[in-house]
C-alpha cells in the first residue's frame, strides 16, 4: 500500500484522531469515548475501542458502522477498521444483533452495503 505522500505512523494516527472527532462529535456529547487501540499503516488497519457511554448504548453497533464505512472513504491509507465497544462478542447490542462491516467476514452483506446509517 503506497500513496503520493508517505506519512509518519503519527501522521496518520493524528488524522484518525481527527476523523474521529469531526465526524462523530455526539460520541463526546453523550457521555462516550473512542481511542485508537492499534493502528498498523503498512496493512492499512486500525482498531477503535469505544468506551464510556458507547459500552451499553443501543445504537453502538449503528456507530461502529458509520465509523468503518466513512473511515475507508475518506482515509486512502485505512483499508480495514476494527471497532467495538468492549462488551465481548455481541453483548450489548440490540437483539443480539451483530453489525456487518465491508470487507468483514461472517456477515452476508456485500462490500457496498453502507449498513445502516447513524441517526445523526
Amino acid at each position: 500500500m503506497s500513496t503520493e505522500s508517505e506519512r509518519s505512523d503519527d501522521d496518520l494516527r493524528e488524522e484518525v484522531t481527527n476523523f474521529l472527532r469531526r465526524n462523530f462529535p455526539q460520541i463526546q456529547m453523550h457521555g462516550g469515548s473512542a481511542a485508537i487501540q492499534h493502528l498498523d499503516r503498512e496493512d492499512g488497519v486500525v482498531s477503535i475501542q469505544l468506551g464510556g457511554a458507547c459500552s451499553g448504548c443501543g445504537i453502538s453497533p449503528m456507530t461502529i458502522q458509520a465509523i468503518k464505512t466513512r473511515m475507508v472513504k475518506e482515509i486512502p491509507e485505512i483499508e480495514e477498521v476494527h471497532a467495538d465497544t468492549g462488551m465481548g462478542g455481541n453483548e450489548g447490542m440490540a437483539g443480539g444483533a451483530s453489525p456487518s462491516f465491508p470487507g468483514h467476514e461472517g456477515g452476508d452483506s456485500s462490500d457496498d452495503d453502507e449498513g445502516p446509517e447513524a441517526p445523526f
